[in-house]
């Protein structure tokens, strides 16, 4: 039985906070207590988060994102509301949402536990800053130039190569289905612990996937003239300055979804995730 539920929302769509209200009224009619924030409010929401036994994301995989790095470290489950495009990581539909919220307060469901990477950057100057936890992806890619960057890349202290493109992905199980997919890597099954690193448009470097193993460690240090970035699950953005280094390695932290789903469904929904995808493509 829960007790406390976190509700976040995606503050820029009106039927996200629409619906969060009316989570948070169906919460105080089963007599759980619950709490309200928007999940752009990252600092605010992680104020309140202790003793909470949930947290419902109300939005998209975004929204997701946004909530993992709020539950961090805390092995609090998240249970997701699809208001977004895709919905990879969500679990209900708006229309179910109400329907199906007094069975998981009851205590029903399951928990789906998915790996996630830690990333570290090393100035060229000395120091270090982070650690950034991401669910989906880090990559370190060209900035606003539109020219190419060289990119040496270490898998545990062993030289693998230097690449010359667009950028690198090092991604999740999560974040197979994200940027990676785009740039032609592997869909790995969400529960995997691998890590993959995928170059993004590499010009006369290795061009394929790599998937590495749970323990590997990726240094990834920019030698270029033009900027490069530093970006964490595509929400949070730094400069990198040629010479500096990104460490990557799976994260001692791991997200868990609350699931009412079968086992086996991410065969289906990948399936139709990716036909709706297409689709709308067309």
């Amino acid at each position: 039985m829960l007790r406390n539920v976190g509700i976040l929302y995606h503050p820029k769509r009106a039927s996200a906070e629409t619906l969060a209200k009316d989570v948070l009224q169906a919460l105080e009619d089963l007599k759980v207590l619950g709490w309200l924030c928007s999940a752009w409010e990252e600092e605010k929401a992680k104020a309140q988060i202790e003793g909470t036994d949930l947290i419902v994301s109300v939005g998209g995989d975004g929204t997701i994102l946004r909530a993992t790095r709020v539950v961090v470290p805390w092995p609090i489950p998240i249970l997701g509301i699809n208001l977004g495009r895709l919905g990879f990581m969500t679990e209900l539909e708006p229309r179910e949402a109400l329907q199906k919220l007094p069975a998981f307060v009851a205590g029903e469901g399951w928990i789906e536990e998915r790996a996630m990477l830690k990333a570290v950057l090393q100035p060229v100057g000395g120091g270090e800053k982070g650690p950034w936890n991401a669910l989906n992806d880090v990559v370190v890619s060209r900035g606003a130039s539109s020219r190419l960057i060289y990119i040496e890349a270490k898998v545990n202290s062993e030289p693998l190569t230097t690449y010359k493109a667009d950028g690198i992905i090092l991604a999740t199980a999560t974040g197979s289905t994200g940027y990676s997919l785009s740039a032609g890597g592997p869909i790995l099954h969400p529960e995997a612990k691998e890590i993959l690193l995928t170059p993004i448009m590499a010009h006369l470097t290795m061009s394929t996937s790599l998937v590495l193993p749970p323990g590997a460690v990726v240094e990834l240090r920019v030698d270029t003239g033009p900027q490069a970035m530093l970006s964490i699950d595509g929400q949070i953005d730094l400069i990198l300055d040629s010479g500096d280094s990104v460490v990557v390695e799976r994260s001692p932290y791991t997200t868990r979804f609350l699931r009412a789903q079968p086992l086996n469904y991410f065969y289906h929904t990948l399936t139709q995730r990716l036909s709706n995808k297409a689709q709308s493509a067309s």
